[in-house]
């Protein structure tokens, strides 16, 4: 029965992308891990839950728990560092000499230590996760992750050219051999609240053989997919170098099968979890978005990163306005901060700079609409996760807003924008639960 119980507070999630919905003093039901639904009292309540232990957070909020669709664990170590450069660059001086580093077990224990620590204490409760092309360190990443509570997709990094003499791996038979001894691993250790995710850095550092040995491998166990896709114009140009038969860089990926969802997967992979993630999409085009939406692939906006490497402000109300999957990521380290809070701030700011300065006919994010994105819109990749909709996993943050003083009467939905806005780390979280499981 410890899954079994209900909270009572000023609950608040996303009904639609530019709908939320505030029950003061509701009860939010969780049952086996599982939302049993939202009720204004104690009369609405069915018969079968009254039994349920009460969990009164009086005057507190309580909203879904949110998905980080795309954060670099080993480059925490750096986080607010170097942010004078633009992508290439950046990857060149900071990224892979510090992914590097983690070919010593000590470092990647001592550096993943102080990430998944912070991450369980975040308003994270699930993240897809590039770790680094190391496997020992990969899976000891796995193995902290898994201890935490958190529920996460986790990814050994393949880059066979174009890379740090340091990192890059000696070959794509090499790299896929690896990649597959890492996934045996993965199912050896049944994890429960941990998968494995293909993840090919991006397409200049993986050449043809690999993501063409990358895709069978995603289709022989039916695993998921993550990567980057058009942030920098410089990147883009390589591509076109390196792809020419190529129509657009999404189509890159998609020649080899590393995009949209696997139908019907009955994978290796708890609730079989089998989409794909493409971080950024800043200079996506048309026909990239047309190919993006017919198949299914979530976007990870990624606003802070996009800000501090100069890669640009990407069209997210277009993305939105085409009915396709959007998601935030802190992107850490393009991103300083690890708070999905901060995330849903930046998007609103970029979006407001992009409608003033490059292009009026999309108007800028609402609060609603960031805050759906950080929820329902990201959770959707692991699933009915970031509502509290009847069947949907219970993961819940219960907020403490009452260090922001104000003389004047608030709505709850005020409440949250305020605390969105002022939050400062995560502090003001006294309870966190992922699949109904109390992390703290």
């Amino acid at each position: 029965m410890d899954k079994c119980f209900i909270l009572k507070g000023n609950i608040i999630q996303s009904l639609t992308p530019r709908e939320v919905a505030a029950v003061p003093g509701g009860l939010l039901v969780c049952d086996g891990g599982i939302s049993g639904g939202v009720y204004a009292g104690f009369a609405d309540l069915p018969e079968r839950f009254r039994g349920y232990q009460l969990r009164d957070m009086g005057d507190m909020l309580i909203i879904p728990g949110m998905t980080d669709l795309h954060v670099h664990a080993p480059q925490y170590t750096f986080r607010g560092l170097g942010m004078d450069m633009e992508l290439l660059e950046w990857l060149g001086k900071n990224a892979f000499p510090e992914e590097a580093r983690y070919r010593e077990l000590g470092y990647a224990d001592k550096a993943y230590g102080i990430f998944v620590d912070d991450l369980k204490k975040s308003a994270t409760t699930r993240a897809a996760v590039f770790a680094t092309v190391h496997v020992p360190a990969t899976l000891l990443l796995m193995d902290r992750l898994e201890e935490s509570g958190l529920i996460t997709c986790v990814g050994k990094v393949n880059m066979d050219r174009n890379s740090d003499e340091a990192l890059q791996e000696a070959s794509a038979e090499d790299s896929l051999e690896a990649t597959g001894q890492w996934i045996n691993e993965c199912m050896k250790a049944g994890y429960r609240r941990t998968r494995p995710i293909i993840t090919p850095r991006f397409i200049p550092s993986c050449s043809d053989g690999l993501m063409e040995g990358l895709g069978h491998l995603r289709r022989e166990y039916k695993l998921p997919v993550q990567s980057h896709l058009s942030e920098n114009q410089h990147e883009i140009d390589w591509v076109k170098e390196l792809c020419p038969w190529a129509s657009c860089y999404a189509d890159a990926y998609d020649r080899f099968g590393l995009l949209g969802d696997l139908d019907g997967a009955e994978n290796a992979l708890p609730q079989g979890i089998s989409g794909a993630i493409m971080a950024h999409c800043v200079h996506s085009t048309d026909e990239e978005l047309r190919l993006l939406k017919e198949t299914g692939t979530f976007i990870a906006h990624c606003p802070q990163s996009n800000t501090n490497i100069s890669s640009g402000a990407a069209p997210v109300r277009a993305f939105l306005d085409r009915g396709l999957r959007v998601g935030l990521g802190t992107d850490i380290a393009g991103g300083a901060s690890i708070s999905l809070f901060r995330s849903i701030v930046d998007a609103i700011s970029v979006s407001k700079l992009r409608w003033r300065l490059v292009d009026q006919a999309y108007k800028p994010l609402t609060m609603e609409e960031a805050f759906y994105m950080a929820t329902a819109g990201g959770g959707a990749f692991f699933g009915k996760v970031g509502r509290f909709g009847a069947g949907y996993e219970f993961d819940a943050l219960v907020i403490d807003d009452s260090r922001y003083r104000t003389a004047r009467q608030m709505q709850r939905w005020e409440r949250l924008e305020r605390f969105i806005y002022l939050a400062e780390g995560s502090g003001d979280i006294i309870g966190k639960y992922v699949a109904g499981q109390r992390l703290f």
